[in-house]
């Protein structure tokens, strides 16, 4: 788990891997602020990155100062999003030391994948979740998961917060990419 304190400053321009695969992969395991810097002028190629998970863009030459500048506000920005082993979102209260979850007040009962599942949506809150990157993360690259697996779970973990709040919808889909709670 990362403290408060962390951060990535990624290149793009990485021999053997891209740029753009490093940061699916470590937002999928970890909600951690990626800083990226590149000599990369592409408007439409920033918001791809942005859209991927990666917090701030930096472009190539740049002022050290304004680097440091940046990773300061990042870190800042960290401290105050949900931190330790409790998450919470809207009336869901999330812990993953007891894996236990309280949802309008009522206790709610998870499966392994179902409570993986939804402490990945609840680490990005904001953000939409790939079915990759749910693929990875919940399944850890288990060959069994599918689509119609995920949909499943997903189902199943929407029915299960509509018994602790029938008046609230959490979890949204997000056609043709994946899932991510409800604003």
């Amino acid at each position: 788990m990362h403290t408060a304190k962390s951060l990535i400053l990624l290149d793009l321009m990485l021999p053997g891997r891209s740029g753009e695969d490093i940061i699916c992969e470590l937002k999928a395991k970890h909600n951690v602020p990626i800083i990226v810097t590149s000599a990369i002028h592409d408007v439409g190629k920033k918001v791809d990155l942005f859209s991927l998970g990666a917090d701030d863009y930096v472009t190539k030459p740049f002022h050290n100062e304004e680097l440091l500048a940046r990773i300061e506000v990042r870190l800042r920005a960290n401290t105050d999003i949900n931190t330790g082993d409790v998450l919470t979102y809207k009336d869901i209260v999330l812990n993953s030391s007891d894996f236990s979850v309280v949802c309008g007040g009522k206790s709610i009962e998870l499966s392994k994948h179902e409570f993986a599942l939804l402490q990945l949506l609840m680490e990005n809150p904001g953000r939409t979740c790939t079915k990759n990157m749910i693929y990875d993360s919940v399944w850890d690259y288990e060959n069994s998961a599918d689509d119609n697996t995920l949909n499943v779970h997903i189902s199943k973990l929407r029915k299960k917060l509509k018994e602790g709040n029938p008046d609230e919808e959490y979890i949204e889909t997000v056609w043709g990419i994946g899932y991510r709670l409800k604003k």
